[in-house]
């Protein structure tokens, strides 16, 4: 089969010494201003975030894809980078600090990449010793390559002088820019998660506010430039999709849109068509579905709507009694659950597939990577080992014993409750590392989901 080339450009990841440092705006800040001057842009993101690569999408029109080391190992993380990496310029936003996370670093990232880092670093509260910090960043990991340091939250022209003279004289790394303090940058990154696609606290007009700023503060040629030149990308001519053999709904609104776009892939691969349907907007599933996939999101916040939504409830109640396989996970889960409970005790009934109020607490409930082990043969292949992680604000009434338990999680619990072929829990799984998980799951659907007529 003939092949074709797909032509890249440059690509650098954009890292920070620590969290807040301003790194997600001034990242999309950087791509809107690139894609206002005619450019691709690809983004991804180092971690397990979902948040940051929703808001990619609205400056570069493409998906963004998560790379991370601990729950999809290097192999897939370089097959996913280099299969989507075609662009102008690559944007690959680091989690945390630089050096946070062990395995799971920025740093690791880009490394396993062969990436240089450009350092976002936040300079309101510092002059000259500003080059003292990017200087130990720089020696800290001879491995690694500084393309450039951007200053964050410069206080004015002459401050940013200051700063720039410093880190000439002593640094490696290029200055490519000095970003001023500006009103449309002062979004926190928990205002950003809570407010995803509702409040839409970065407009069109936003992003392009926030694009002008960059365009005038940060020398966008010199970036591109200090960016390493990405590899063409080999691939065949005519790219052989499997057939699809099972219709798979996937919940797809405002309360329900955390999936990982790789997951996505390896169910198309494995044989799934998707069906997009809205648990608060469609009054029925879609027809002739063999299984069922609820995402996390936010219930919470449109739990009243959900609520109101009676007979798409009761009609995902009465396909998991039948046995249709459904799989949910942290949002999803709550709402395969009895009821879901507000942080100010208002309750909303849910699809009761699970005999269970959901309750939202004030603080953090469980946050990290977890390992499970799949200790029976369900929608996931006994023995299996599945990678992923947790962060929810919501916990559940205890489960009954009755409701089986799936998962042995590496922390010790069990997780994974089944009933019927439904299988829900907190965890969200990626299953770059399992694609053999992902052809059960899709068989699962096609011998069961018929059966569930």
């Amino acid at each position: 089969m003939q092949e074709t080339l797909k032509k890249t450009g440059s690509g650098i990841v954009l890292a920070a010494p620590s969290s807040d440092s301003g790194k997600t705006l001034v990242s999309l800040g950087l791509g809107a201003a690139l894609v206002r001057d005619g450019l691709s842009v690809q983004y991804f993101k180092c971690g397990p975030d979902f948040i940051d690569p929703t808001l990619h999408r609205l400056v570069s029109g493409r998906g963004s894809r998560n790379l991370d080391l601990r729950m999809c190992g290097p192999a897939f993380v370089r097959q996913s980078f280099s299969q989507h990496c075609a662009a102008d310029f690559v944007i690959v936003e680091g989690v945390m600090g630089l050096f946070d996370g062990g395995e799971a670093s920025t740093a690791s990232l880009a490394r396993t990449l062969a990436l240089p880092v450009v350092l976002v670093v936040d300079a309101s509260s510092c002059a000259e010793s500003i080059a003292a910090l990017v200087h130990g960043f720089e020696s800290f990991d001879p491995q690694l390559t500084f393309a450039g340091v951007i200053f964050n939250r410069v206080g004015s022209e002459s401050h940013y002088r200051l700063l720039a003279q410093a880190v000439h004289e002593h640094c490696r790394a290029e200055v490519l820019g000095g970003v001023p303090r500006h009103d449309d940058f002062l979004v926190s990154g928990r205002h950003l998660g809570l407010h995803m696609d509702h409040d839409e606290p970065l407009s069109s007009e936003r992003i392009n506010r926030i694009a002008d700023v960059m365009a005038q503060h940060v020398d966008l040629a010199l970036l591109r430039e200090k960016g390493a030149v990405l590899p063409e990308i080999r691939g065949p001519a005519g790219v052989r999709k499997t057939v699809p053999c099972v219709r798979l709904g996937i919940a797809r609104d405002a309360a329900f849109c955390f999936y990982y776009e790789d997951n996505l892939d390896l169910l198309r691969a494995a044989g799934a068509e998707l069906i997009p349907f809205s648990p608060l907007a469609d009054s029925k599933l879609p027809d002739d579905l063999d299984g069922l996939y609820l995402g996390g999101g936010y219930p919470e916040l449109h739990a009243e709507a959900l609520a109101a939504n009676r007979s798409l409830r009761e009609e995902i109640g009465r396909r998991a009694k039948a046995g249709l396989p459904i799989y949910g996970e942290c949002g999803g889960f709550m709402y395969l659950c009895e009821a879901l409970v507000t942080a100010e005790g208002t309750e909303y009934p849910m699809a009761g597939v699970f005999p269970v109020k959901a309750r939202m607490q004030k603080r953090l409930v469980r946050l990290g990577y977890r390992t499970a082990t799949v200790t029976k043969n369900t929608l996931w292949p006994e023995g299996a080992s599945l990678f992923g992680h947790e962060f929810h604000y919501s916990e559940t009434d205890p489960m009954p014993d009755w409701v089986e338990r799936m998962y042995r999680l590496d922390d010790g619990r069990p997780e994974g409750f089944c009933l019927n072929n439904t299988l829900a829990g907190y965890m969200h799984l990626h299953l770059g590392s399992t694609p053999e998980a992902t052809s059960h799951l899709i068989e699962f659907c096609r011998t069961h989901g018929r059966e569930a007529q």
